[in-house]
């Protein structure tokens, strides 16, 4: 046999490879016409980008109290004893936290920035559960003087607090957390005392042996974005057990159970089939779970059950519209009004990956933190009566790994085509990076349907501000 031989091969002219292929053939196999998005709670998208600029965050008042109310009603509903926290570090804008503040919800931070900021927007640190790996000692000494719910994440913070509690003369409300397995992976073991090995059960001993602390809450948090309700219901039965355990062995009760978050928004993370609606579980799905196991108790019993939500709240109340600055990967760009015939318009699309369209946004992954994980969806601002094909979205950035999406079934576009990515409104925000170019302005748009500015474009300033120049360099040569 000729050890030369080389089998024979497919080539680029036959379309892309295996399930791609046969789609790549048909002009109309990825649908005739794109999801669009024309207008945000009655305001045209282009219109918002006329007035404001590109790129442009848009949050929506109306879907923030909506998401609040109906987990409220879930909850409340099914255990009447509930209570919720705003997870700050989710998205911190003022506006944004204030609205949930109306809707009841108290503060969850986990930094001295954190802290300091509720406690600026008119948060009492009573109303406040301080959590994290990491309290400096001099945020611990002002939550403990103002009565903040520090919730105690290893031996050495424990430590710490004994020592700063020590002159205190009512006992200090304090929780720990805990971590445990639900059946779910990863299990969050960074964070607080294993259930499984007992730990949990000695650092609750401790505190009850000190006069200066009153154990309150024992808190999990078990993962973010999950969408099996039935590992809150593993989380509570668990969380039950040990308290049940510390009632019978120290006769103290602890009177809250925290079920922390990481609740999914309708988002899907990259390689999940949609719609979403029918992918993720409603949230009533886990207030069923874990409201369940609370009401097996005795009234008497019952803990008050607290939450500190973050993602499922403000996700889809969040969009961020972007233009388009230029056009790659095709030979010739593809307008609308292009003579291109069908067959051509799709050869084009047949060449491999240089031959798809690309298109540079104004927007990249320095705003887009979450573009990594999940598939965030780009929607274009008006009807374009043309048939879809796959295409690539890059930001702005002088960076390789700018993409905003490495493949999603778009209609030819043109140079100043107005784009809302959604949804974008958990952790985008407050993980966003000034890097290369300005972050830009924010709008909400309010429950009277007006939008207004509640952070302004950066500018020079904003950014230098907090630099220093030595006097040896303050001269140019």
């Amino acid at each position: 046999m000729n050890r030369d031989y080389l089998p024979p091969s497919i080539g680029p002219e036959l379309g892309r490879q295996a399930l791609d292929a046969a789609a790549d053939r048909n002009l109309y196999a990825r649908g005739t016409r794109a999801p669009t998005l024309f207008e945000i709670d009655g305001i045209p998208v282009a219109s918002l980008v006329e007035q404001f600029g590109s790129p442009l965050f848009v949050f929506s008042e109306h879907g923030l109290r909506e998401k609040a109310r109906r987990m409220r009603e879930a909850f409340r509903s099914r255990y009447e004893d509930t209570n919720f926290a705003w997870s700050y570090k989710t998205n911190y804008l003022n506006a944004v936290c204030q609205v949930f503040h109306q809707e009841g919800w108290t503060a969850e931070v986990v930094s001295d920035f954190e802290y300091e900021k509720a406690r600026k927007l008119g948060i009492p640190g009573k109303d406040i559960i301080f959590n994290g790996p990491y309290k400096s000692r001099s945020i611990l000494e002002l939550a403990i003087s103002e009565g903040a719910l520090i919730q105690i994440d290893n031996w050495d913070e424990l430590g710490l607090i004994e020592e700063l509690t020590r002159h205190l003369r009512k006992p200090l409300d304090i929780g720990i957390r805990v971590w445990l397995d639900a059946g779910i992976r990863p299990v969050w073991s960074k964070f607080g005392f294993a259930i499984e090995s007992g730990e949990a059960g000695r650092a609750a001993e401790r505190i009850l042996k000190n006069p200066h602390l009153r154990l309150h809450t024992f808190h999990t948090h078990i993962g973010t974005y999950i969408l099996d309700p039935n590992a809150y219901s593993v989380a509570a039965t668990k969380l039950v057990a040990l308290r049940e355990q510390i009632f019978v062995e120290h006769q103290h009760l602890v009177p809250c159970l925290n079920l922390g978050g990481g609740f999914p928004s309708q988002s899907l993370l990259h390689g999940m089939e949609g719609p979403a609606e029918r992918t993720i579980p409603p949230i009533e799905a886990y207030a069923d779970a874990i409201t369940e196991v609370l009401n097996r108790l005795p009234p008497k019993k019952r803990p008050q059950l607290r939450f500190e939500s973050g993602r499922h709240l403000v996700d889809n109340a969040g969009y961020l519209l972007t233009s388009v600055v230029a056009i790659k990967g095709v030979r010739d760009p593809l307008t609308l009004n292009s003579n291109l015939t069908g067959r051509d318009y799709k050869e084009q699309t047949l060449l491999g990956e240089d031959a798809r369209a690309s298109y540079v946004l104004d927007a990249g992954i320095n705003l887009l933190y979450t573009a990594a994980w999940y598939q965030i969806d780009a929607l274009p601002s008006r009807s374009i009566n043309a048939p879809l094909s796959t295409a690539r979205l890059y930001g702005p950035l002088c960076m390789a790994i700018d993409v905003v999406r490495y493949s999603i079934d778009l209609p030819p576009l043109n140079v100043g085509e107005v784009i809302t990515l959604y949804p974008v409104g958990a952790y985008n925000l407050s993980q966003s990076m000034q890097f290369i170019s300005y972050r830009p302005a924010v709008v909400m748009i309010g429950a009277n349907g007006k939008p207004e500015i509640i952070r302004t474009r950066e500018v020079l300033d904003d950014v230098q501000r907090p630099e220093r120049l030595p006097a040896h360099l303050n001269k140019m040569p």
